[in-house]
């Protein structure tokens, strides 16, 4: 209908086309129609336009008002609430699974670069500030987690791409609603994260011919190193706990309406797992190879074994379980599933119940 009304005004340039803008700008804001009928036919007054344009003026003004009432603004929700955030989830984790290959793929490789941009600039920040580690570690930490990684994240989800961990709690929710199947489940992971693997190496391959750790490699051999010297059960411990996290950062930006309020529920869960040395998957497919251009003293056998498989193992954990599976039993139909009727009303509001208290 605005396009309708715009097409009405073509004839009217320069001054008139300000107070146009200015009009059109008034009409999606304006809360009483009499006001809207005011403005528009004192434009009509003033530049001599047509009847049906003021008609499609009065139609957009009506589909703006409250269709309650049919007077007043619309309400627009900063932050949905969280039967909202759910039911979004299921949807996008639907949408997901049904995903074509080719648009899949490359929405991944895209991921893991950005993802990668993220780690690389945490590594050349809080990556490389060895004083400062040595003298305050908690604060080098927190420079580590504030400055990379969060940024990485928000361009995935502002941009749009596919990220592994973040689908590791998207589609199980669809498939917890049986909106997909576990195949489309399987699919889909397995086409994200071979994508963001590539991204993650083709951004390691192209910082490593910039020599963008040539002058400071220090830092990036350090945590690939560091990352690869853990025991299995360790690091698949830090897998679980840094994708409940991030897929809590994912959960909390779907509730957001702005890119400023995605931005916050991104920052504080991803730079909080990275201070906290927990291990991302995806990140590591950039770091610990970056650590090995760079001259790290770790075997491909040790970055797979000794870290990649754990880390994945733990981040599916996470997702699956801890988010998508506690959110589905609160707010989706699982628990309904999984004790019948009756049991899971009951369980859902002694849930409910236990988070409610939590937060007051």
């Amino acid at each position: 209908m605005l396009q309708a009304f715009r097409a009405s005004l073509v004839p009217f340039r320069g001054a008139a086309g300000q107070v146009t803008n200015t009009v059109i700008g008034k009409i999606s804001h304006i809360a009483a129609p009499a006001n809207a009928d005011k403005a528009l036919h004192s434009f009509k007054n003033n530049v001599g336009i047509s009847n049906s344009a003021i008609a499609a003026g009065r139609t957009l003004q009506g589909q703006i008002s409250s269709p309650t009432t049919g007077s007043g603004p619309v309400a627009v929700q900063s932050v949905l609430s969280p039967q909202q955030v759910y039911d979004k989830a299921v949807e996008t984790g639907e949408a997901k699974a049904n995903g074509p290959f080719a648009k899949t793929f490359v929405s991944a490789v895209l991921a893991g670069a950005y993802v990668g941009f993220g780690a690389m600039l945490a590594l050349s920040i809080g990556g490389n500030c060895p004083d400062m580690a040595a003298s305050n570690p908690g604060l080098q930490k927190m420079v580590f987690g504030a400055f990379g990684l969060p940024v990485g994240l928000l361009m995935v989800l502002v941009c749009g791409a596919e990220l592994f961990t973040s689908n590791a709690a998207m589609v199980p929710a669809a498939v917890y609603e049986r909106r997909a199947r576990l195949a489309q489940l399987a699919r889909n992971w397995a086409i994200a994260y071979s994508g963001n693997m590539v991204g993650a190496l083709m951004l390691v391959g192209i910082a490593a011919v910039a020599g963008i750790f040539h002058d400071a490699p220090s830092g990036a051999m350090y945590y690939a190193t560091y990352k690869t010297s853990h025991s299995f059960l360790e690091t698949f411990g830090r897998g679980i706990l840094c994708n409940w996290l991030v897929c809590l950062a994912v959960w909390q930006a779907t509730a957001a309406n702005t890119l400023g309020g995605k931005a916050i529920a991104v920052w504080f869960p991803i730079s909080a797992f990275v201070a906290m040395g927990l291990e991302h998957s995806v990140a590591n497919m950039f770091i610990i190879p970056m650590g090995m251009a760079a001259g790290a003293d770790v075997t491909v056998s040790q970055f797979l074994w000794n870290n990649l498989l754990p880390v994945t193992l733990g981040n599916i954990v996470a997702g699956t379980t801890f988010v998508a599976g506690a959110y589905s039993c609160i707010y989706g139909t699982l628990l309904k599933r999984i004790l019948g009727s009756a049991g899971a009303q009951r369980g859902k509001q002694a849930i409910t119940e236990a988070v409610r208290t939590r937060t007051l």
